[in-house]
């Protein structure tokens, strides 16, 4: 016989946490957040903790009424209250659903402090939806997984209580207590894949297999169970090919692991760049198109805002942004520094080696992009060096190029970015000197 829903499934859920300082509770005002946020009301030690959270999507003409419906039963229970306003507009490749989503779990992350708590009323239904929907698209493994009763979430951490929970007691409960919810009307709509496999497909399952959502929510712990191994496993493998510095991977290294074994370990460096999990297809085409290129090739392969391509012994993962230009800029006397673009910023410092600092301050200097073909006389090193050489000598890939600056002390070039300084203006062994130092995204 199922276990009545009670303050139970609460309390055994906060226990898996520490002392929390706050618990927040996703609030829709529809039955099953409604009946979460009666069960914590009725713990009269959380109540002083406890504060409901309305987001607004503002995708329907209701939300207004919703919110202030979701207040004032907050009101009434003794708890309280933040409405949250997001833009859930979808963007480019994204669903309504997932838009949505996103924007809803981005202003609830920006509530939790360490130790604070999230807690869901997703429930084992949900979770048998969820499951279906993944299944339907190809999920592997931890798609398949779908919903974790707890995960880290923001700075705290996010709790689904009732995801061993039917639908049914929570529907029985708000029932018993006499509870005034609100039904959002687009449920109703089979436009969405999850509304219409709830309305349509799992009526007709649970005809068959009354008990489908007891037995898939088991499978999808089966899953998790194997996703956790495979997980560690995955990242012994990445932290051998992966290079913390430039986040890149080593391709020998990587090439050295059994074909199966490479995308997870691709997955999982994906994962460590905060970048949606790449598909099946695109795997297969990374491994035949990337992996397997002849040394000195430059294939790109584009994927969601992303391209990965490699250099040398390395693959890049690299966002698809049009990189901003560096243009010709005249750097005023007497100034420390100049932003060069949105992405750089060109620093002088004292110090004991570099430029002559008396040559710096009696030049004309402008900054300009590479032409192609300029050349560089180094220090202790003989003849005049092409700059692509140079470039190629230090490991730097081509697209990266392009970024670096030139420095011109009265049109003659003295530096490359901080990188290489010309004989002609280097000077040490002394305090009289200035280094140069290129900024990218605000670090040095």
């Amino acid at each position: 016989m199922t276990e009545p829903l009670s303050s139970h499934f609460i309390e055994s859920a906060l226990n898996k946490c520490s002392n929390s300082a706050r618990i927040y509770i996703g609030y829709s005002g529809g039955v099953d957040s409604h009946v979460l946020l009666h069960l914590c009301a009725s713990i009269t030690e959380l109540k002083d903790k406890i504060t409901a959270v309305y987001v607004h999507h503002g995708l329907q003409k209701e939300a207004e009424s919703w919110g202030k419906h979701c207040e004032k039963i907050a009101e009434s229970q003794g708890i309280d209250f933040i409405l949250l306003r997001v833009n859930a507009l979808a963007g480019k490749g994204e669903s309504p659903e997932e838009a949505a989503r996103n924007a809803r779990y981005a202003a609830l992350k920006s509530l939790l402090g360490v130790e604070d708590v999230l807690l869901l009323a997703q429930h084992r239904d949900d979770q048998l939806e969820t499951v279906l929907l993944q299944l339907f698209r190809g999920c592997g493994l931890r798609g398949l997984s779908a919903m974790p009763e707890s995960m880290a979430f923001g700075k705290g951490v996010m709790l689904r209580p009732f995801l061993n929970v039917s639908k049914r007691s929570i529907d029985d409960y708000a029932q018993l207590h006499v509870l005034n919810w609100v039904d959002d009307p687009s449920n109703l709509s089979n436009d969405y894949d999850r509304n219409f496999l709830r309305n349509e497909v799992l009526p007709l399952l649970k005809q068959r297999w009354p008990n489908c959502d007891k037995t898939v929510a088991r499978s999808a712990r089966h899953c998790a169970d194997a996703q956790l191994v495979i997980s560690t496993q995955a990242e012994d493998l990445f932290g051998r090919v992966f290079n913390a510095i430039d986040k890149t991977l080593n391709i020998s290294q990587l090439k050295s692991f059994e074909i199966t074994q490479q995308p997870l370990v691709i997955r999982q460096w994906f994962q460590v760049l905060n970048l949606k999990m790449p598909a099946h297809a695109f795997l297969e085409r990374l491994q035949s198109e990337v992996l397997s290129a002849r040394d000195g090739s430059d294939p790109i392969l584009s994927g969601q805002g992303y391209c990965v391509r490699r250099y040398r012994d390395k693959l890049y993962c690299l966002k698809q942004v049009a990189p901003e230009k560096v243009k010709d800029t005249l750097w005023p006397a007497g100034q420390t520094s100049i932003r060069l673009s949105d992405q750089q910023t060109l620093s002088c410092r004292p110090s004991s080696v570099g430029i002559c600092l008396k040559r710096w301050q009696n030049a004309t200097i402008i900054v300009k992009a590479r032409r192609g073909g300029e050349k560089i006389l180094l220090p202790g090193r003989k003849g005049h060096h092409a700059l692509k050489k140079l470039f190629q000598e230090a490991g730097i890939p081509p697209w990266q190029r392009a970024m670096f600056p030139l420095v011109y002390l009265d049109d003659k070039l003295a530096a490359v970015g901080d990188l290489w300084i010309s004989a002609d203006f280097y000077c040490e062994n002394t305090q009289d000197c200035i280094r140069l130092s290129l900024n990218k995204n605000g670090r040095t």
